[in-house]
């Protein structure tokens, strides 16, 4: 069983995505919050396994500091946003705070639920558009000196890499390599610990800003 915290500001939302959420035999909404301090009150007192936490709300701590604040408190703790259009220029910051992964709202039903299990079981959910806002906000960045762990990586572990950062989850990646899920892992294991990483969403950003997806600084 998947216990979720749902964030939003809106009382509709949240019972909206409450019924969805709770026909899935292994999905639980345990608790709700509208504003980000309240979401952190409640994710340490419940802990939840996923906080869906929207990015806007005007009343109280918005998303952004509420999922700062949350992984420095309890940093095990898998949160996704979710989004308006709007709010894309929060989504580089989001995913530096610590959060698994980015949705926007007017994605379809199923594609949210898929993101919570990707978080829960410690993937990372990046919505297209998202990846996009990333990869732009890095392309207007100054390259670190990352060249020297970088060059650590096998080929084979470099493919890894590139395909986490493209969304795929170890299973897909297994399937598309023609390996299994555990030598996957262990390729994943292998570049966090070389890189110096310890989340899936830092890997991410790492790929990103090495252009690992066509894209160059």
């Amino acid at each position: 069983m998947i216990k979720i915290l749902l964030c939003d500001d809106h009382a509709v939302v949240r019972m909206g995505l409450k019924m969805l959420l709770n026909n899935h035999p292994e999905l639980e909404v345990i608790g709700e919050a509208s504003e980000g301090d309240e979401a952190i009150e409640k994710s340490l007192e419940l802990e939840p396994d996923v906080v869906v936490m929207d990015l806007s709300m005007p009343h109280g701590k918005d998303g952004l500091s509420a999922t700062i604040e949350l992984k420095k408190k309890k940093p095990e703790i898998a949160i996704l946003i979710l989004t308006m259009h709007d709010d894309e220029e929060y989504l580089f910051k989001a995913i530096q705070a610590g959060a698994s992964g980015c949705l926007l709202k007017s994605s379809p039903h199923d594609e949210l639920i898929s993101a919570i299990y990707s978080v829960a079981s410690g993937e990372a959910y990046l919505h297209p558009s998202a990846t996009k806002r990333l990869m732009e906000e890095y392309l207007n960045t100054v390259k670190s000196g990352d060249t020297d762990h970088f060059e650590l990586l096998s080929d084979r572990e470099k493919e890894v890499l590139t395909l986490i950062a493209k969304g795929f989850s170890n299973k897909e990646i297994a399937e598309q390599l023609f390996i299994s899920v555990k030598t996957v892992e262990t390729h994943k294991s292998n570049v966090m610990e070389k890189l110096k990483m310890k989340t899936r969403p830092e890997l991410v950003q790492f790929a990103l800003k090495k252009g690992l997806l066509g894209y160059g600084i």
